[in-house]
């Protein structure tokens, strides 16, 4: 079946993540006044920004477009879930069919 084969692609995409991180980093300009590498997140609501090191922006900038992208696959894998489950299991009688909105198609 295609959508199963679909999913285990996905599925190995994600294994070839590497670490995970939320947050945003950003490299200001020299001119500008702070430090030059920062990390902003949301602890409890509340925004918390971290100097970091050259070394440590570049790691966690990996991190942060690695957890975007983990995040892309996941939501691909749980739309091809919905499709697998409506397509190939029995459902009860309904008055009206599901839309796609309903069933987290799109």
């Amino acid at each position: 079946m295609r959508l199963t084969a679909d999913y285990r692609q996905l599925q190995r995409q994600l294994s070839r993540i590497g670490y995970l991180s939320q947050g945003s980093v950003i490299e200001r300009l020299p001119t500008q006044q702070g430090s030059r590498y920062i990390w902003t997140r949301k602890v409890q609501a509340k925004t918390v920004t971290v100097a970091l090191s050259k070394q440590q922006y570049r790691w966690l900038r990996r991190a942060v477009t690695n957890q975007r992208e983990m995040q892309r696959i996941v939501g691909q894998m749980q739309k091809l879930s919905h499709k697998i489950l409506f397509q190939t299991l029995p459902e009860p009688r309904r008055r009206k069919p599901l839309s796609k909105s309903i069933l987290g198609l799109i």
